[in-house]
């Protein structure tokens, strides 16, 4: 697998892999300042490394000299473990269509929920936005990702979003603590999908 300093450093280097990268994906190097001082609740390091079009940040976790967890903070304050590397990470962002929104319709993490969000983002999705399984196939290619399957990702995506706590829970220099990226609305809340 692809280090997280070599995938930073393709994305740098090719401007059109960086906006193939934000239309797949929403992450942008250069929107990788969350704004305000965090800090995990583990002590361990954070680097700022992207963000997203909502004010949300990706962050890197950790000693460089490993594969590095990443969190993603929202700019709502909820937070949460994505991926135990960039590349994986990025894997689920690439693959699962609107993961974000995977987890805000999860009924509070439940993994069956989130497989029925995903049915419904995915549809949404062929219908809005057809030519995004292409740039898919191109954005794992050009950073050599692996495509999974939508079950796999949700199932990937609730493992890491569930071992948040205790190490990666983010904390402001007020000492409020953010929340779960588990969203406690069910797929009926959204009058498109009934």
């Amino acid at each position: 697998m692809t280090s997280d300093d070599d995938i930073l450093d393709s994305i740098q280097r090719d401007p059109g892999l960086a906006e193939l990268l934000w239309n797949v994906c929403e992450f942008d190097l250069s929107r990788g300042d969350h704004g305000e001082p965090v800090r995990l609740s583990s002590g361990l390091a954070l680097e700022g490394v992207a963000g997203d079009f909502t004010g949300g940040t990706f962050f890197l976790c950790g000693d460089r000299r490993m594969a590095r967890p990443v969190l993603y903070a929202s700019s709502e304050g909820q937070v949460g473990l994505i991926g135990q590397s960039l590349a994986e990470a990025l894997e689920i962002m690439a693959g699962l269509p609107s993961w974000w929104d995977c987890l805000k319709f999860s009924g509070s993490g439940d993994l069956e929920v989130m497989r029925t969000t995903a049915g419904h983002l995915g549809r949404d999705e062929l219908r809005n936005e057809p030519e995004i399984g292409a740039q898919r196939v191109r954005l794992a290619a050009a950073l050599d990702l692996e495509l999974a399957s939508v079950p796999v990702l949700i199932a990937r995506l609730h493992a890491a979003v569930s071992a948040t706590t205790p190490d990666f829970v983010l904390t402001v220099g007020t000492g409020e603590t953010y929340e779960s990226l588990f969203g406690p609305w069910l797929p009926s809340r959204n009058p498109l999908w009934r």
